[in-house]
């Protein structure tokens, strides 16, 4: 798989990690992956390995079940299973036991069931979406034993901050904690997933919380929870039964964060979680300096320009964090001290500020600040009929006799002489024009206002003959000439550029060797004064970014095709856009950050950075 790492270029040398080597018993379990490598780039490396060593893949129905009373069995009583939230045996209330006998399965009150700590509705598509056998639905790492009705207090709340034992926070009955003795198994379940399962399992789509600045997937609450809830017993013994495939219910694969929890550490920053393989670094508590020199310049309509000068950190800068009128609006790279805001609104006065992040997710103070205003929007031709499509559809006879005739669709009245309308093009009707000596046919539009630049048109000749070239007219002016043949044929003439009222005419100037010819799909692009010849990308015009909606637009004088990478490099949507179809449904993006790449016809591209809010 290709990965796109343009939001997240890093010097990865000017950052200390503790010594990363596996212990002998897991060496072979991990031997393809780099531990030198940091950031996403491990991540992927852990990533590959977690999905080729899953091998086997569990029912639902027995798997799941036969293989929690062996991973969650407590070890004080073998008789018991551990449940999942659960945090008293004597309180005399059963939703709250931390314990239970592992044969009472089921869904009645007083029972264990399969609680998905990665809630199956909020994956995207949804953990079941492929059936409820195998992964992801019945991935063992993911299903913990819960109490029936604890399990049913939960549902799919997002995990958020909080204290204490498991339950609703202080912040409303819709957010869950997940207790003080889960916490770090519930973030190291969510690590899991993402890594197993990529986009899938994105962190935030089941925790609430702020955003990683290396990886905006990622939820920094995790790497709290991770690095203050030490790997218990029990997760030892979950994932040595799992990696094991001589266990009747084992996966073949592990949790890569229950072995270390340190890899979190490497992989998004944070709070040094334990290093089960090596060297315990000393936390990093020193803040970056405060960025200086924040300048806003260069406004267009939608865009300003910012540069500033950089902070200085003893581990080193990871990120900046860029600030719009107070609020988040991206963040960037620790080598780049240049920005540009796009998606703002024209003839509005903004206010810009800059912060610095290290690994640990210390954060310097605010940069100063510094206000642009955005230029007047250009004036729009309201007369362009963009682009003009005629593909014969609306005449309204279907006849084989050759004749002229008239009619009338949205851009007015069209004019064929000795034409049939009784053939076709690859199965879409076709209007034939008799091109052969005497007959002298001809197709002649009505006057459309807002110009022409570039026509294309389909062809084909039917019946007997030996081709000919067609003659294009555009107000009584030769712009160019198509020849046609017994094979179908798609012809674009460009740079015709006649702004105004224009007619176009088509016909053979040279009968004496003309055919009878189907012609379909007739268009053009409007022209003006507005237009632009040349084509620059990179002052193509993505906005809103942030996405605050359902859609997007790109702004092109050009056919432009598309496509929408997540952070890991998986293309997520893609399409074309042109001068007069600019929007992009983003309906299905969920929060986060996303690549869109840009290419037109002659290969040039470019890629740009969204985020979707």
């Amino acid at each position: 798989m290709k990965h796109f790492y343009l939001l997240i270029l890093f010097l990865i040398s000017s950052l200390s990690y503790g010594q990363l080597t596996p212990p002998a018993e897991l060496q072979a379990y991990y031997s393809d992956v780099d531990f030198t490598k940091t950031q996403l780039d491990l991540f992927n490396d852990l990533a590959v390995t977690t999905a080729v060593k899953h091998t086997n893949s569990l029912s639902y129905t027995p798997g799941i079940w036969e293989a929690s009373k062996v991973t969650d069995e407590d070890i004080d009583n073998p008789n018991n299973v551990i449940l999942f939230y659960g945090y008293s045996d004597t309180d005399g209330n059963g939703v709250t036991d931390r314990t239970r006998n592992k044969n009472l399965t089921g869904g009645d009150n007083g029972e264990w069931n399969r609680e998905h700590v990665f809630p199956n509705s909020l994956a995207n598509p949804s953990l079941n979406s492929s059936g409820t056998s195998g992964p992801p639905y019945a991935d063992g790492h993911n299903l913990r034993p819960s109490d029936v009705q604890m399990n049913s207090n939960r549902g799919n709340k997002k995990f958020a901050a909080g204290s204490g034992n498991a339950g609703n926070t202080s912040n409303g009955s819709s957010l869950w904690y997940a207790g003080d003795e889960f916490k770090g198994d519930a973030a190291r379940i969510i690590m899991y997933m993402y890594t197993r399962y990529g986009s899938q399992c994105l962190p935030y789509f089941a925790v609430d919380g702020t955003t990683n600045s290396i990886d905006p997937n990622m939820v920094d609450l995790l790497l709290q929870w991770n690095a203050e809830d030490p790997v218990s017993l029990i997760e030892d013994n979950r994932n040595s039964f799992h990696g094991d495939l001589s266990n009747t219910y084992a996966q073949g694969n592990r949790n890569p964060f229950i072995d270390n929890p340190y890899l979190a550490t490497v992989i998004w920053g944070g709070i040094p979680a334990e290093n089960r393989w090596g060297e315990q670094p000393p936390a990093d508590t020193q803040a970056p300096t405060d960025p200086t020199n924040l300048v806003a310049n260069n406004p267009t309509e939608t865009s300003v320009d910012l540069n500033w000068s950089a902070s200085t950190d003893d581990t080193g800068v990871t990120t900046y964090i860029i600030y719009v009128d107070g609020v988040i609006y991206a963040s960037t790279n620790n080598n780049t001290t240049t920005y540009i805001v796009t998606g703002l609104d024209p003839e509005t006065t903004y206010t810009f500020s800059v912060v610095a992040k290290d690994a640990s997710n210390n954060e310097s103070g605010q940069s100063n600040t510094d206000t642009a205003t955005t230029l007047s929007a250009a004036p729009v031709d309201s007369n362009c009929i963009n682009p003009v499509n005629q593909d014969f559809e609306t005449i309204p006879d279907n006849s084989s006799s050759y004749s002229d005739r008239t009619w009338t669709d949205g851009y007015g009245v069209w004019n064929a002489t000795r034409s049939r309308t009784d053939q076709s093009i690859n199965g879409s009707r076709a209007i034939v024009i008799d091109m052969r000596t005497n007959s002298n046919g001809t197709l002649t539009s009505p006057v459309i206002s807002g110009g022409i630049a570039d026509l294309t048109m389909t062809t084909q000749q039917v019946f007997s003959g030996s081709g000919g070239v067609l003659s294009i007219y555009v107000n009584g002016v030769l712009k160019g000439d198509i020849a046609y043949n017994d094979t179908v044929q798609t012809t674009t003439i460009t740079d015709i550029n006649i702004e105004g009222d224009i007619t176009l005419l088509i016909k053979d100037d040279n009968a004496t060797n003309g055919a009878r010819v189907a012609i379909d799909n007739l268009q053009w692009t409007c022209y003006s004064l507005l237009s632009t010849k040349d084509f620059d990308l990179n002052k193509t015009k993505i906005y809103p970014n942030p996405i605050n909606g359902s859609s997007l637009n790109i702004d092109t004088n050009q056919d432009t095709n598309y496509k929408i990478y997540d952070i890991l490099g998986k293309v997520i949507i893609t399409g074309k856009v042109t001068q007069t179809n600019s929007k992009v449904s983003v309906v299905n993006l969920k929060k986060g950050v996303y690549i869109i790449k840009l290419e037109t016809a002659n290969g040039n591209s470019i890629t740009k950075k969204l985020v979707k809010s």
